[in-house]
C-alpha cells in the first residue's frame, strides 16, 4: 500500500528574512528556517514525530514518508533604463 505524499508549503517572509513552512496534511505544522535546505531538515524532524502525536501513523508499516516541500518568494527587481 503506497503512502499518501504530504505537501508543505514554504513562503519567504522578508520581514523575518526567514523561509516559513506549514501544510494542511500535518496538524500542527508550521516552522521556520533562515534557507529552504534547513526547512528541510527540521521538516524530516519535526514531521514524522507530529505524525505520531496525531495517531496518522500509528500502527503503519510504512518507514517512509513521501514530502513534497513547495518553496515560493516573491520580490521585486529594479528594470535598468
Amino acid at each position: 500500500m503506497e503512502t499518501k505524499q504530504i505537501t508543505v508549503k514554504a513562503e519567504w517572509d522578508p520581514e523575518a528574512k526567514v523561509w516559513v513552512a506549514t501544510s494542511d496534511d500535518v496538524v500542527g505544522l508550521i516552522t521556520e528556517a533562515d534557507t529552504v535546505e534547513a526547512l528541510a531538515e527540521k521538516l524530516s524532524v519535526m514531521i514524522p514525530e507530529l505524525l505520531e502525536a496525531n495517531g496518522i501513523m500509528a500502527g503503519s508499516a510504512a518507514r517512509e514518508v513521501p514530502i513534497s516541500l513547495i518553496a515560493h518568494c516573491e520580490q521585486l527587481i529594479s528594470l535598468r533604463t
